[in-house]
């Protein structure tokens, strides 16, 4: 998508000149006469440039820049003054404009400024993209997306991570990425830089996991020839979590159930308390409350671990991410199998878009790695696919949301975000918040896909 520029202006013979010129260069160029017009511009329309005049109708110049600022600082100013009074030159650039034009001027002298600004604009542009994807990966590491569902999710993890003791249950189906969740609580807490250890409940057998979590004294039993932390004691100061709680062993429960409450335990064997400061976090793909109703986990300890509940969603009710978490997948398999593929195909993006993934993303993920494997070009195609995909269409899914009109996942956000954009009339800061991404994001998206100003 061209970069737009708007003029405010009340003079229409120069509105006009400005427009035609660079029209010719490329530019989208929109005309308001006054500042209150130009408002509602800003409010409907994604700008890259404004160029303005100083003295206008009504609302002047500088609260008209201050303004624009306010809304958008990623937008370009340019001030256009018929009074070069070095006083209204300096309170325009204090108060953000890049730069100010005497008239009259050389329609080239406004060119070569107006390229310069542009140039900036786009470098301050991709800087910011590039803090924002840094900022993502920073925090939430391989957590991927940018829907509504997950944005919510995330702005979920950042609030409760901000409660240093109260312990967290993440819920959700094998495979949505829970110690994912998890890690990112921890890593935007101020445990950040401490310990952050995890343990699977159901991988490790009865008889080892009381001595993985509290440790043993020498001599507590045959094989103990000297004395060994558990994870509890090593964690101190961090985070501990607890994957697939829901199979830890009644007899182990209790003990969880005091460090929660008091913070201390004792090594197997122990005959002191050792105090600690641990965040517990865990994790369940199991129903607890149906398991305390039946006997199977423990009342008391449930309740306390529920004090914050976090629920996963699976990947089906998150479509619109499937393609940020392909590309990044790609990317990463790319590297690891020395290739250079592209992405997908749309029919091979269709198949993967319409299938109800009860795997979910580590499903997902298992996918795309034999899909690289198989392909020998720079394409995936249906046929590097497995056939439960490919027979999705044969099926029928019950529960499952398939649209079969939309032929890739580009497509799907890209008429996604046309759609918010018709529910909103047009206007792109109310998109940019039911979209649940920023005014940056909603630009870069426009810009990708080509979505004209007026959709």
């Amino acid at each position: 998508m061209n970069p737009s520029l708007l003029v405010v202006e009340d003079d229409e013979v120069m509105c006009k000149t400005i427009a035609e010129v660079f029209e010719k260069k490329g530019l989208r160029v929109l005309s308001a006469k006054n500042g209150e017009d130009a408002i509602i511009y800003l409010t409907r329309e994604i700008i890259d440039l404004a160029l303005i005049d100083f003295r206008l109708p009504g609302m002047n110049g500088l609260t008209l820049l201050k303004a624009i600022k306010e809304m958008d600082d990623g937008i370009m100013v340019i001030v256009m003054t018929a009074y070069p009074e070095v006083k209204m030159a300096i309170s325009a650039m204090k108060a953000g404009a890049y730069d100010y034009i005497n008239k009259p001027f050389e329609l080239e002298e406004l060119k070569l400024l107006i390229d310069k600004a542009l140039e900036i604009q786009k470098m301050k542009f991709d800087i910011l993209r590039l803090q924002r994807i840094k900022c993502e990966e920073d925090y939430f590491g391989e957590m991927i997306g940018t829907g509504s569902v997950f944005n919510e999710l995330k702005g979920f993890i950042l609030k409760v991570a901000k409660a240093p003791k109260t312990p967290i249950l993440i819920q959700g189906e094998s495979g949505v990425g829970k110690e994912l969740v998890a890690n990112a609580i921890h890593q935007n807490s101020d445990r950040a830089g401490k310990p952050f250890l995890k343990v699977n409940c159901s991988a490790i057998p009865d008889t080892l996991l009381e001595a993985e979590l509290f440790g043993y004294e020498k001599g507590a039993f045959t094989d103990a020839k000297q004395s060994r932390k558990g994870l509890f004691e090593l964690s101190d100061g961090g985070t501990l979590f607890l994957d697939e709680i829901g199979d830890m062993k009644p007899h182990i429960q209790p003990k969880i159930l005091r460090v929660i409450e008091y913070q201390n335990f004792r090594k197997i064997g122990g005959n002191r308390d050792i105090q600690v400061d641990v965040r517990i976090i865990t994790a369940t793909n199991r129903d607890l409350k149906t398991m305390v109703e039946k006997g199977l986990f423990r009342e008391d300890l449930y309740y306390r671990l529920k004090v914050m509940t976090i629920n996963v969603p699976p990947l089906r009710e998150r479509r619109e991410d499937i393609i940020h978490i392909v590309d990044a997948l790609i990317k990463n398999y790319n590297k690891l199998f020395g290739k250079n593929i592209k992405g997908l195909s749309d029919d091979a993006m269709s198949l993967l878009y319409n299938y109800p993934w009860p795997g979910n993303i580590r499903e997902l993920k298992n996918v795309i790695e034999r899909a690289c494997i198989l392909s020998g070009s720079d394409i995936i195609l249906p046929s590097h696919l497995p056939e439960e995909l490919r027979n999705t269409e044969k099926k029928n899914l019950k529960g499952a949301e398939i649209n079969r009109d939309l032929k890739s996942l580009q497509d799907v956000e890209r008429n996604h975000i046309i759609r918010i954009l018709g529910e909103v009339e047009g206007n792109k800061s109310s998109a940019a918040k039911i979209l649940g991404i920023s005014r940056l994001t909603l630009r870069e998206k426009m810009k990708k896909y080509g979505i004209e100003e007026s959709a």
